[in-house]
């Protein structure tokens, strides 16, 4: 297969990242068969490989780190959150080393061309409070004050996670009180307890 097809295809897509698999199903073509044609691509510089399966076109402009997030829950969902989520909204200055992510599967560490992301799990039933991001890009991120609450859950879940927050810059529409009702439904009650506490704190 030349190049120019699988090009072709990959203008059909319409996103600045895809996978091997999209276009393995869009072509009609073997995965082994597209694997080999997007290798020469990226050896001629016309893409960029992410990570394994997961591509991009060079020089892309709309191409952003966040971009990849929706690519690497194969099985469940995830989302931008902790101080990734705090730094989008701008209540940290601070830009975090890891885009850091929420999920329900076993937290894992990817490293990739555009970044590093680290997930941390979360309990099923805590799993919540988050939309499409408004801004650039199509991932999903929790909203402001579920980033803070779930930076206060892993605290107190593992102390050396987000033990300490840079300055933070909270905006007039962040509402305490939303903050609270995703604080009640954390499932274990010590957790819950030392959480409420530490909102608390931010709160004085």
């Amino acid at each position: 297969m030349s190049g120019e097809p699988i090009l072709a295809y990959i203008k059909k897509i319409k996103s600045p990242v895809f996978t091997t698999f999209e276009l393995s199903s869009l072509s009609g073509k073997s995965l082994s068969v597209v694997t080999q044609s997007l290798s020469n691509l990226e050896k001629k510089g016309l893409l960029l490989k992410i990570y394994r399966g997961i591509w991009a076109e060079s020089g892309n402009t709309s191409l952003s780190p966040y971009s990849v997030v929706p690519y690497l829950f194969i099985r469940q969902r995830g989302y931008v959150s902790f101080l990734s989520a705090l730094h989008l909204y701008g209540i940290i200055d601070q830009i975090p080393q890891t885009i850091t992510l929420a999920s329900t599967a076993h937290t894992w560490i990817i490293r990739t061309k555009l970044g590093v992301f680290f997930a941390h799990k979360l309990a099923p039933e805590f799993f919540s409070g988050f939309d499409w991001y408004k801004g650039d890009g199509s991932f999903l991120v929790a909203c402001p004050e579920k980033a803070l609450v779930d930076c206060l859950y892993l605290s107190a879940c593992k102390s050396n996670q987000f033990g300490h927050f840079p300055e933070l810059h909270f905006p007039k529409t962040f509402s305490f009180k939303k903050a609270g009702k995703f604080v009640s439904v954390i499932p274990n009650a010590n957790i819950r307890f030392n959480v409420q506490k530490k909102l608390k704190k931010l709160i004085l």
